[in-house]
């Protein structure tokens, strides 16, 4: 079996990168009051760093009091998808040049919610798998 055909493959860094790269929504997962939580952002790629925006509340709160967060995003069709995990931390945006910088990706909230804050999430690791679908019973 080649390893195109295989059901799973592990997926290089690069690779995982630039599949990130070519979505525009993942989730960010935390910790609220001891619990998983799960919150849907959009988002950009950005020197090999996660950038989001949020507004004030949960999200944002979970994600600068536990720091360490995971961040995935995937993509898929009839026959196959994609899953990446970034273990990274995260932090606001605060100085006027990190402002500046994230401001150069463009990236627009989809709702029509200000959402003035920026979270950069720096990878301590990146993994990724592509499924091939069909073929088991």
């Amino acid at each position: 079996m080649s390893i195109e055909s295989q059901p799973v493959s592990i997926l290089p860094v690069s690779e995982c990168w630039d599949l990130l790269s070519s979505v525009a929504l993942g989730r960010l997962v935390t910790s609220v009051d001891g619990q998983p939580e799960v919150f849907p952002v959009n988002f950009t790629v950005q020197h090999r760093t996660v950038l989001f925006r949020t507004a004030e509340g949960t999200k944002l709160v979970s994600a600068m009091i536990n720091n360490n967060v995971l961040f995935e995003a995937d993509d898929h069709n009839v026959a196959e998808g994609w899953s990446v995990i970034v273990k990274g931390s995260a932090r606001t945006l605060r100085t006027d040049d990190e402002i500046a910088e994230a401001e150069r990706a463009q990236l627009l909230p989809w709702t029509g919610t200000a959402k003035q804050h920026y979270v950069r999430i720096k990878p301590l690791s990146v993994t990724g798998r592509r499924f091939v679908f069909g073929g088991g019973a």
